[in-house]
């Protein structure tokens, strides 16, 4: 007769107490065989498919998609199929040492299930209980796998020997002795049976260790014996993946570079907030200023000084945090960084007291800084001491960015692209010359409310920089 076994949601390691269902991979009346993933959980730490240990009939399902279960809990029951005697013939695996004790002609003992992952809670098995089998049911107690079978796999013939019960693979019908869902979910992705492995821990346990000595291996071998043939062409791929793998070291500016965007994004709670603007007076402004004679003014240069009349009206982004003394260091003087592209990677040279000089001496600071980046002859002096960043990625083709704070900075101002859009001005649409300007700001400095009057007035003086006449 039929025997119903109830699956607990087991222990899936790293000391989580709870997971919440996220999506049933059965139905009630489905056929499910042993170490088939019957539900999709999600906890704390990863997303894991649950295999079961039984195989059967779904009798019933604990749960909706979406509920959360505490370890232990009931999570299915599966009736385990009777044989043709009437004696049951189906219900959870056994441990790897039940399978010798088949081959000399004793029935096993009490036991639990195998235990292929923590907590099944099945320690003790009804009396007779025995594996499913894929094939014809067992007759008197007798193995059912055909000895030709047996003959074809020569590698594993010592390994079938009863004294060999914790150094041999898991049986071919029984579950695989595997704690953790993570370790199974290696095997699958690599196309490793896990059958065919011999645990190194107790009683015969899989261990990771177990699965990635078998997967490095595959990468280093020509696989013959027929039953790991399918697993060759997945050992192949990793061995080319590998060979086609270039490390190139973090060091010089690149590792420079990536030490200090890295302390930004742990150190700094930054946010971001952007608006368009409509750049077709600052353009024309330019135009003018330039056919006037003398020096050439860049686009860049009147932008730093938006931002050094802008940071005069907000001071709270012309500043750092002292995290050690727990302070604000608000800084009266503007010493703009730009971002500046070049062959060895991205600098940043600090142009000193910018709120003193005006859009010509910008211009030609920014020439020579830029000049001196691109050679690589600028001193540490000239890399160091910024209070506040200017970003101008529309030199990439782009329009919009969310920038990393240089850090101890508390602000950075990104420009994008200048092009030709639809705009509705005064009233009516036009093509105009539109801009998407972006403030990253360091949210212990200041609120939003102090960001977006910053953007805002930048976006003001773009629109119209003959609002900058009020502070010249």
């Amino acid at each position: 007769m039929a025997q119903v076994l109830e699956f607990k949601l087991p222990d899936l390691g790293e000391g989580l107490t709870e997971a919440e269902i996220v999506r049933w991979l059965v139905e009630v009346g489905d056929v499910v065989a042993v170490d088939q993933p019957v539900v999709e959980v999600e906890t704390a730490k990863a997303m894991v498919e649950v295999p079961c240990p039984y195989g059967g009939v779904v009798t019933a399902r604990f749960g909706e998609e979406g509920t959360e279960l505490p370890v232990g809990a009931p999570l299915l029951t599966v009736a385990v199929g009777g044989t043709a005697d009437g004696r049951p013939a189906g219900g959870a695996g056994t441990a790897a040492s039940a399978g010798a004790d088949r081959a000399g002609g004793r029935e096993p003992a009490a036991e639990g299930s195998g235990n292929v992952l923590v907590g099944y809670g099945t320690s003790e098995a009804p009396a007779r209980r025995r594996r499913v089998r894929p094939a014809a049911p067992a007759v008197n107690g007798r193995p059912r796998t055909p000895e030709p079978v047996r003959e074809t796999r020569p590698a594993d013939t010592p390994q079938t020997a009863p004294s060999a019960r914790t150094s041999r693979p898991a049986p071919e019908d029984g579950p695989v002795p595997v704690i953790s869902p993570l370790v199974r979910r290696l095997a699958r992705q690599n196309g490793l049976d896990l059958r065919k492995l011999t645990g190194s821990g107790p009683d015969g346990l899989i261990l990771r260790a177990d699965v990635e000595h078998a997967l490095r291996a595959a990468g280093t071998q020509d696989r013959t014996d027929t039953t790991t043939a399918a697993a060759t062409p997945a050992a192949a791929t990793r061995t080319t993946s590998t060979a086609s793998v270039t490390r190139v070291p973090l060091k010089g500016i690149r590792g420079a570079v990536a030490d200090k965007l890295s302390r930004s994004r742990t150190e700094i709670p930054d946010a971001t907030c952007w608006v368009d603007a409509d750049a077709t007076e600052l353009m024309r402004t330019r135009a003018a200023m330039n056919a006037a004679g003398g020096p050439k003014i860049s686009v860049l240069a009147l932008l730093a000084r938006i931002c050094t009349a802008a940071l005069a009206r907000f001071p709270e982004l012309n500043s750092s945090v002292d995290t050690e003394a727990r302070e604000i260091v608000r800084y009266a003087d503007v010493h703009l960084g730009f971002a500046a592209q070049t062959e060895r990677g991205l600098v940043v040279p600090v142009v000193r007291d910018a709120h003193s000089r005006d859009a010509e001496s910008l211009t030609a600071e920014f020439a020579r800084l830029t000049e001196a980046a691109r050679e690589g002859t600028l001193t540490p002096a000239q890399l160091t001491g910024g209070t506040f960043t200017l970003n101008n990625y529309g030199v990439f083709g782009v329009d919009g960015s969310t920038p990393i704070i240089n850090h101890p900075e508390a602000a950075m101002l990104g420009v994008g692209r200048i092009v030709p859009k639809p705009w509705v001005h005064e009233g009516e649409l036009a093509v105009r010359q539109v801009v998407q300007l972006s403030l990253t700001f360091d949210h212990r400095v200041c609120d939003g409310g102090t960001a977006g009057g910053f953007l805002r007035y930048v976006a003001d003086c773009v629109e119209q920089p003959a609002v900058l006449l009020r502070t010249l």
